[in-house]
């Protein structure tokens, strides 16, 4: 046997918490103080005036809870529990569960009928399932609806309410398979031989709407389970017996038998945690669950652990000394048994066996730390280890105190004697490098690099050992340790009295290389002008980082990459600051335009030559047509009119439809991202045009009428008078002829005449003209 002495540090009080690990175990669930920090809730599951509430009487709820403390199943398990279902109209009902311990990322299974436990049509059933028992008031646990595997006759879909329904474990959307039943009030005919006998009949819940939580074992109502998991005689699975506690009168509690002997003849996992869930659907009620118990089945087949006597151990004055008794140390004779806790006592006669199962179960907190005039123990949270401190006056005497060891199944061992001299504390001890006195905290090292550490104290020391992340180095035993992984690293010096002195940590780190993502190609697309590379680099830090781009046979450093040219292919690393290692290179292509992408375009009316005043004017009707003329490399446009209207075309045609300055704006894109715009304006100032000619011929072919031409117009009048003043022609038709020189059929003189016009253009501005013109014959 061996003492294993396991770390000596500074002394330091922590404080100390206890939790429950195994057997047995007791839950209340009366208010979140008594609640461990192992129960796990989830959905609708909370504390409710003194009971876990799995759902209210509420539709489609879902609650459940499971305990998160595994339970070795080697010599079976019992569990009892009260719960309580009432003040609704009946659904779905409660489950219990056991699932492998080992599951990761846990998960009930589909509710409403199933209870949290059984698959339910495509939803999967719980992960890691092996055993669910289902209280059924609504009568689909019992059936194979909804996906889930066999039942009742067979696997009918029929409805079997106030029923108790075993089933195995299963996978996702296969097995949860049925393994027996009970029907427990009220059978349906026909369905007599699958229930209890009429004597023993009781339904499920306690009441209906309005009804509250019966609590007292001697009112109607009344419920309490007792699960029994028995170790099957073949050696795989179990025996489940099933009995409940029922009140259906007043004063009269029944034990009522279940399932006298089931065979469940499943291998269980190593260690399975148990659970509850709850649902409704349409129809409700509240489930709640209290004072759980969890114990071993066969606590006959179960042996005390035995403790053994530790002899003179070294403690060091000043610090906060820790050890760990190993399992390898002590007999635990348990299949699958673990140390769960240590407790510390003055003398053998105060150790006593308590007999309340309950306190079997949990470490006591005042046993947990033992003061004396030499020192003080206190146990730790994991099994066996423990801590000594020594008060001050003590060096070269002896402690002893004795302890107990609580295994997983809440057998403790008889007690047994630790004894400890107390030496006197080296002086403390650093870590420097091998080349240097300066004190360090930490060393970057590049990947692949290793360091040099070295341990120093103004003492002679006897012995080193040297620990990476609390784990002693094996083989590190000199003063002198080369680290080439990453981690904390600390030394502890041993003096002659094997006192260690322990040094500060030191991490050891190989930091890895930051994100510095960047696009590639990138463009430039002015020409001549060089590329700010630390701007398109996410994150840039060069107080933190070097980067280095290479390429055209030279090297850019941090911010001599802010103008690089010419166009090429590049290389971009980065490295710490403080370390000589860079990241593997990462190409980067630049490219700088060699002509200057530049936008540019004309517009005229549509076949018409029209561009301007100039060539008489723009109308609101009148179709422009635009013409690109930027660069040949421009690959797509964007036009904005000035109107609110776009085009994507290369050459598109618009009508504006109205008077106004119009700014119309070409942006042009080529195949690298490049852009460039261009801005004119379209003027639009009349509405209308009317031109009068000076004279008119009527006896020749051509030129026979004297009549305007006219662009714009939604009416119009043309007069036409002597000089004196007597009209002599009129008409108010847009598309007319005009005058042909004559009177009452008669050829007028040449000569010169009058003409007065009086229109509406489209935008209603009204329209007046008048002048002389003259008749030629």
């Amino acid at each position: 046997m061996r003492f294993l002495l396991l770390a000596a540090v500074f002394f330091v009080m922590p404080f100390r918490t206890y939790s429950q690990v195994g057997f047995p175990y007791c839950e209340t669930f009366v208010d979140g103080e008594s609640v461990g920090s192992q129960t796990v809730f989830g959905g609708s599951a909370r504390l409710v005036n003194g009971a876990l509430r799995l759902t209210d009487a509420e539709r489609d709820q879902s609650g459940f809870v499971y305990i998160d403390m595994p339970f070795s199943p080697a010599y079976g398990i019992k569990a009892s529990f009260e719960y309580f279902m009432y003040g609704g109209t009946g659904a779905d009902g409660l489950s219990v569960f056991l699932f492998d311990a080992e599951t990761r990322n846990f998960r009930p299974g589909g509710f409403g009928g199933s209870l949290g436990y059984a698959q339910k049509e495509n939803l999967p059933g719980m992960t890691g399932a092996y055993l669910g028992l289902g209280f059924d008031v609504f009568g689909n646990f019992s059936n194979s609806s909804e996906n889930r595997s066999g039942g009742f006759l067979g696997g009918s879909a029929g409805f079997f309410p106030n029923s108790i329904i075993l089933r195995r474990g299963g996978n996702g959307l296969n097995g949860y398979d049925f393994v027996n039943g009970k029907i427990t009030y009220n059978p349906s005919p026909g369905h007599a031989n699958l229930a209890l006998d009429v004597d023993y009949q009781f339904p499920l819940s306690s009441g209906g709407h309005g009804t509250g939580r019966v609590e007292d074992v001697n009112q109607p109502g009344y419920r309490k389970v007792f699960l029994e998991l028995e170790p099957h005689p073949n050696g795989v699975g179990y025996i489940i017996k099933l009995e409940m506690v029922v009140t259906t009168v007043t004063n009269e509690p029944r034990t009522i038998t279940i399932f006298p002997a089931t065979a469940f003849t499943y291998e269980a996992p190593q260690n399975l945690k148990i659970g509850f869930a709850a649902s409704t659907g349409g129809e409700t009620n509240i489930h709640e669950i209290r004072n759980l118990i969890v114990e071993v089945s066969d606590d006959e087949g179960l042996m005390n652990p035995d403790g053994v006597d530790f002899g003179e151990f070294t403690a060091c004055e000043g610090q906060e000394n820790q050890y760990y008794i190993t399992e390898e140390e002590v007999v635990l004779p348990n299949e699958n048994s673990e140390i769960r806790c240590l407790q510390f006592y003055k003398s053998l006669g105060d150790i006593e066996e308590n007999g309340d199962i309950c306190a079997r179960g949990k470490c006591i907190e005042e046993n947990g730390t033992l003061e004396l005039a030499q020192g003080t123990f206190m146990a730790g949270v994991n099994g066996g280890d423990f801590s000594f401190v020594p008060n001050a006056g003590f060096t070269g005497q002896t402690v002893t105190a004795y302890y107990s060891i609580t295994d997983n199944y809440g057998k403790s061992s008889r007690g047994n004697a630790i004894t400890l001299k107390i030496e006197e504390s080296p002086v403390p001890v650093n870590i420097f490098l091998n080349d240097s006195d300066d004190l360090i905290e930490e060393v970057r090292l590049c990947e692949g690099e290793s360091v040099a550490l070295r341990a120093k104290g103004d003492e002679v020391y006897d012995r080193y050992e040297w620990y990476q992340d609390d784990k002693l180095i094996e083989g590190a035993v000199s003063s002198q340790y080369t680290a080439n992984a990453e981690g904390e690293y600390l030394v502890k010096a041993y003096n002659h009295l094997n006192c260690p002195a322990v040094s500060p940590r030191v991490l050891v780190s190989f930091p890895g290389f930051p994100d510095f993502d960047f696009p590639s190609p990138v463009v430039e697309c002015i020409p001549e002008k060089g590329i700010d590379v630390t701007s398109i680099i996410s994150n840039y830090d060069p107080f933190t980082y070097t980067y280095k781009l290479m390429g055209g046979g030279k090297i850019y450093l941090n911010d001599e990459m802010k103008e690089v040219s010419p166009s090429g292919e590049y290389e971009l690393q980065v490295k710490h600051a403080d370390l000589e290692c860079y990241s593997s290179p990462q190409p980067l292509q630049l490219i700088i335009l060699e002509e200057e992408l530049l936008a540019d375009f004309e517009f005229e009316i549509q076949e018409t030559g029209v561009k301007g005043e100039e060539d008489g004017g723009f109308f609101p009707h009148d179709v422009f047509q635009f013409t690109d003329e930027s660069n040949p490399d421009a690959e797509s446009w964007s036009w904005d009119f000035g109107d609110g209207a776009v085009s994507s075309e290369q050459n598109p045609t618009h009508s504006y439809g109205r008077k106004g300055l119009f700014d119309v704006k070409l942006t042009v894109t080529n195949q690298w991202g490049c852009e460039s715009t261009e801005i004119k304006r379209v003027s639009i100032l009349r509405s209308y045009r009317i031109m009068f000619p000076t004279g008119f011929t009527p006896m020749d072919n051509e030129n026979r009428f004297f009549v305007p031409k006219s662009k714009g117009l939604v009416s119009g009048q043309l007069l036409i008078f002597t000089i004196w003043g007597d009209l002599i022609f009129k008409t108010d038709d847009l598309n007319t002829d005009g005058w042909d020189g004559k009177l009452e059929g008669k050829l007028l003189d040449a000569g010169f005449y009058v003409y007065r016009y009086n229109g509406v253009a489209v935008d209603g501005e009204k329209v007046t003209k008048a002048g002389k013109f003259k008749l030629i014959r």
